[in-house]
């Protein structure tokens, strides 16, 4: 969680800096804004709680491989934007290949399954949300700044607010990987929003699902962790689904 909360206060930051330069986002997209910031902060608290209770092996699959289907779903009612044949084998073999990687988890809870499963609809929620807003603000950048912007000041806000000390203590400290992480985490979510303006929200939902094979990769080359045949299994499935999408 302090590494997430790091992040998003870079990432404010990084956006107090940006926005003067950048042209205002619409004002029919600014609902998408505050509701998008109320459901990053549902997103913080329950990550916090799923991983107090749930191995980050099981909750992590669990919450990204569920929320691409469920954007795909909720897309074609919502937004109006069927997808093809190939599309939904792409979406769902993504998906089955990150849901697959929850086998190697050690143990389960009932409680880790629940909030992994609510997370993920609190990802779906946001993910289409900002798919509308983004469209509207006719400003991806400044509307990515935005969300930003506001979730790092509440949620900076609340934790200066009820642990201050320990918080302006944690800062100091690591001031430097809130930056470099905010950096990341506004380049990364920016470019997948401008990605839906161009492109259905749920193809991108899925593609964005497939960032795991880099963390995958990461723990093998460079950590030197084991990976089992569950995450084996599963980077081969999300290859395929990645490829189908690429070829819809």
């Amino acid at each position: 969680m302090r590494v997430k909360l790091d992040h998003s206060i870079g990432a404010a930051l990084i956006a107090v800096a940006g926005l003067p330069f950048l042209p205002r986002p619409l004002s029919a997209s600014w609902p998408f804004i505050v509701a998008s910031t109320v459901f990053q902060i549902a997103y913080f608290v329950l990550v916090a709680r799923t991983y107090r209770v749930a191995d980050m092996s099981l909750a992590y699959p669990l919450m990204r491989g569920s929320a691409p289907l469920l954007v795909a779903l909720a897309s074609v009612t919502l937004m109006g934007e069927p997808l093809s044949q190939s599309a939904w084998f792409g979406v769902g073999t993504i998906c089955v290949g990150i849901l697959s990687m929850a086998s190697a988890a050690r143990q389960a809870s009932e409680a880790g399954v629940a909030l992994s499963l609510g997370n993920a609809i609190v990802i779906a929620g946001y993910t289409l949300i900002d798919g509308i807003g983004v469209r509207r603000s006719e400003a991806p950048s400044s509307y990515t700044l935005w969300i930003f912007l506001l979730t790092g000041l509440l949620l900076g806000g609340w934790t200066l607010a009820t642990r201050h000390r320990a918080f302006l203590h944690y800062g100091r400290q690591n001031w430097q990987l809130g930056s470099v992480g905010g950096a990341g985490t506004i380049g990364s979510y920016g470019l997948a929003l401008w990605a839906m303006t161009v492109a259905p929200v749920a193809v991108v939902a899925a593609l964005r699902g497939t960032s795991i094979l880099f963390g995958v990769a990461v723990a093998a080359l460079f950590l030197r962790e084991r990976v089992g045949t569950a995450k084996v299994v599963g980077v081969f499935i999300i290859a395929i689904g990645a490829a189908a999408l690429r070829l819809s």
